[in-house]
């Protein structure tokens, strides 16, 4: 079965990878909110790292099935996303994901930072400490 995808940057409603990825090919946009993450910025667009006690702030979006396939292949282009390669600055993975407005807790897919992306950010990234990149500083931003 597809999941929908948790997303927390340039790919929420009103961003400007919304419009061109998303528009028109979803069923359902809603905030939401997922625990075990913590946000860094990045250049021009955050990243999440997982990190136990964390909570980013975001959307649940669920394709269209009919858009689901060639959706998923875009996101994980935008994302430079391959499965198992190393280079990789994010990672695609399943995880929990809790719906504000219902408290009802959904599997959906995320971008986190590769390891070694979380690695470097923990190390030395400040994090944006209200897990929302909306509204953070154009400093916090990236």
């Amino acid at each position: 079965m597809p999941l929908p995808f948790f997303v927390y940057g340039t790919l929420r409603p009103g961003e400007h990878n919304h419009d061109r990825f998303l528009r028109g090919r979803t069923r359902s946009e809603e905030p939401a909110r997922m625990p075990g993450l913590v946000l860094y910025p990045g250049p021009g667009y955050p990243y999440a790292v997982e990190q136990p006690g964390g909570t980013v702030t975001g959307d649940l979006v669920t394709a269209l099935p009919a858009a689901y396939a060639e959706l998923l292949a875009e996101l994980d282009t935008l994302e430079e996303y391959v499965p198992g390669d190393p280079r990789n600055l994010y990672e695609r993975v399943a995880r929990e994901a809790v719906r504000t407005a219902g408290g009802a807790t959904v599997r959906a897919w995320v971008y986190v930072a590769s390891p070694p992306v979380a690695a470097r950010l923990r190390t030395g990234g400040r994090p944006i400490q209200d897990g929302e990149w909306r509204g953070a500083s154009a400093h916090d931003r990236g």
